[in-house]
């Protein structure tokens, strides 16, 4: 909690400093000091975002979460979380999420057309929690990849490899929070 505070110091004053900028008529100087305020306000939500990607399940292992929420990518791709869950025996899923993209319209668009889902006998459309979406998955491999829109603003692809079927894939999905992601990005 004592971190939060500091770090939310460290935004009011970065935008007192904006302010102050702004009022002694230095514009450009009033744009990157809230420009650094805006940056760090989107660091505490991604990370908090970040502790929502869930924990192993039982007998799986997990890599530490990861995010991209700046630069350049961010300006193409929007924010994305991602973890990787994996198993001794070479089992692995891969659960990431991108959020507020610019490309999201058009992959809205692709995942709410069966039509193009159905171009490919590797692709189904595929429903969670009442989240539209579509599982792709070649007959005889051992890979399944699960793309979920959820709400207008999170792609959510759970991937997993090595897998006899489905199941662990899906058992991440249900882990995730769907709920309590999309109300955090609602503050």
């Amino acid at each position: 909690m004592l971190g939060q505070a500091a770090h939310a110091d460290a935004v009011v004053d970065q935008l007192d400093a904006g302010k102050r900028y702004y009022e002694a008529g230095e514009l450009r100087k009033s744009i990157e000091t809230l420009n650094a305020a805006v940056s760090q306000i989107q660091e505490q939500v991604t990370d908090g975002l970040l502790q929502l990607l869930p924990e192993p399940l039982e007998g799986w292992n997990a890599d530490a979460p990861e995010s991209q929420s700046g630069g350049i990518a961010a300006m193409i791709t929007g924010t994305n979380l991602s973890r990787r869950y994996y198993q001794d025996d070479g089992a692995e899923v891969n659960l990431s999420l991108m959020v507020d993209s610019p490309m999201m319209p058009m992959l809205t668009m692709a995942l709410t057309m069966p039509m193009l889902m159905q171009s490919s006998e590797d692709t189904k459309p595929y429903s969670f929690q009442g989240e539209r979406g579509m599982l792709e998955h070649t007959k005889g491999s051992d890979e399944y990849k699960i793309t979920l829109m959820v709400g207008n603003r999170i792609l959510v692809q759970a991937e997993g490899s090595r897998l006899a079927d489905v199941t662990p894939v899906e058992q991440y999905l249900q882990a995730l929070d769907l709920k309590a992601i999309q109300d955090s990005l609602a503050n």
